[in-house]
């Protein structure tokens, strides 16, 4: 994970050579080292000074979080003139275009459960009432490995959730295997069956209690 991350970084340091004003690589570096160990921090940054929206030199002043949900982010990153929009997860991200443009497509907006696209952007107005994204390290109501909210389930596999049978962690005790009369998961049938087996038990929910020590090390499927 952290030579992952090291990669990330010199990546967006390179970007910035093409992208950042001479006059503003100070400040761009500065907000490149408040999210220098968040992964989500660092792959919008990366995805803006490689691909510049308006094709032309710019610079993000700050990153605020518009809404998240199940380990899914909606960020705005705000430069000089504009305010882009950025869907961010584990998995990867998506550019969705300028929030001045005040469109959002529908799926994402039955998916953070706004009524309308005109409620969304009444959340987003006045941009300056929008949070400011915090690493997610610095966060303890987020599953720092499957980015999970307070409340919310963790992504099938992650390392941080709890077995609701043993109190363990699942993805290493042996209840998956016994549940199912198995020796190893080896099909996506047998997770899937797994997965039935886990919801009629009841899963446990994310709690900053649950939160490790240790770094992300990203959600994972457990099929041995």
């Amino acid at each position: 994970m952290h030579n992952d991350l090291e990669r990330q970084r010199k990546n967006i340091t390179t970007a910035m050579d093409y992208a950042v004003p001479e006059e503003s690589r100070a400040e761009a570096e500065d907000l490149l080292d408040i999210y220098r160990d968040d992964s989500i921090g660092l792959t919008l940054l990366l995805e803006f000074y490689s691909y510049l929206p308006e094709a032309r030199e710019d610079w993000i002043r700050e990153i605020r979080l518009v809404k998240r949900h199940q380990g899914i982010f909606l960020l705005a990153a705000h430069t000089q003139h504009n305010h882009y929009l950025y869907l961010v997860s584990s998995e990867g991200i998506e550019f969705q275009g300028n929030l001045k443009d005040g469109f959002l497509v529908q799926e994402l907006i039955d998916f953070f459960e706004y009524e309308s696209v005109k409620a969304f952007m009444e959340a987003c107005t006045p941009f300056e009432n929008l949070a400011i994204y915090e690493p997610l390290q610095n966060d303890a109501e987020i599953c720092p490995a499957c980015h999970a909210e307070n409340g919310e389930n963790h992504e099938l596999g992650c390392p941080v959730e709890i077995c609701p049978w043993c109190g363990g962690q699942l993805v290493h005790c042996d209840c998956r295997f016994e549940k199912l009369g198995l020796d190893a998961l080896t099909t996506e049938a047998e997770l899937t069956q797994f997965e039935v087996l886990l919801e009629e038990r009841g899963r446990i929910p994310y709690s900053p209690e649950q939160r490790p020590a240790f770094a992300d090390e990203g959600p994972g499927v457990f099929l041995d």
